[in-house]
């Protein structure tokens, strides 16, 4: 289930993109990129809708992912179905 970003609280929003890119493990090349930079880069991805906040019900948690593939695993679960 897909979480709208805008009904969270700044905090809470800012808390879980910061837990998100903490644990991404992304390598931005050789260029220093601070955590400040990175929390900005996934907020401009979600207000650009390409990445989206997603509820597991299954496994009680809350993560970001990129909307395409959200919508892909929500494909092959109803054709699964």
């Amino acid at each position: 289930m897909i979480i709208p970003y805008a009904d969270l609280a700044d905090d809470t929003l800012n808390n879980l993109i910061e837990y998100y890119v903490l644990r991404e493990g992304t390598d931005y090349g050789e260029q220093e990129v601070t955590l400040m930079e990175k929390v900005a880069a996934v907020k401009r991805q979600l207000k650009n809708g390409e990445v989206v906040l997603v509820y597991s019900e299954l496994h009680e948690t809350v993560n970001l992912m990129p909307k395409q593939l959200f919508l892909q695993q929500q494909d092959e679960q109803q054709s699964a179905s």
